[in-house]
């Protein structure tokens, strides 16, 4: 499994705006909000999900995003989603519950794990995600991020989650 220090070594490769912030261990969304006081970009939570069918899911949504798990697959094409657990999140994506963020994709090299991205973020001029741990927040300009999606072999399926009453929210990038 790649690490931290991979990660960051690719990212500097492909030329990404990045900045890095320590801080202590950060495991839900709204628990660091002294923390994204001092980040600018947008805040995302970040959902690993396994559907019935055993297909696995990593959506990144902004902080803010309401995400109904009911009409989600749906949407997405999934069957009926649960969470998926920590032992499989670590397998697929080398990282632990509270770490989970888009960046984990640099270890599914299988490629087992489908991404939605919230068009939020994929429009926004900057995201902050957990490098790999939940004890640090990375901030990366949106043409960077899509240079990783590109290295790691991700194309994301973008959804418009205020929009999610049907298919019509969802565009392939």
């Amino acid at each position: 499994m790649k690490t931290r220090a991979d990660l960051m070594a690719l990212l500097d490769s492909l030329g990404a705006e990045t900045t890095t912030l320590e801080h202590r261990a950060v495991f839900r969304v709204g628990e660091g909000d002294d923390v994204k006081a001092g980040l600018p970009g947008a805040h995302t939570k970040n959902l690993f999900l396994k559907d019935a069918k055993g297909q696995l899911w990593l959506i990144s949504a902004a902080d803010s995003t309401a995400i109904d798990l009911k009409r989600l697959p749906a949407v997405i094409g999934a069957a009926r989603l649960s969470f998926g657990n920590a032992a499989l999140m670590e397998e697929t994506l080398g990282v632990t519950p509270g770490s989970v963020a888009a960046f984990a994709l640099i270890n599914d090299t299988d490629h087992r794990v489908r991404f939605v991205l919230d068009r939020v973020l994929d429009e926004a001029a900057r995201v902050n995600f957990h490098p790999l741990t939940n004890t640090a927040t990375t901030g990366i300009d949106r043409d960077g991020l899509r240079r990783f999606f590109a290295a790691v072999g991700v194309c994301p399926l973008v959804v418009d989650f205020s929009q999610m009453t049907g298919i019509e929210g969802v565009a392939a990038r």
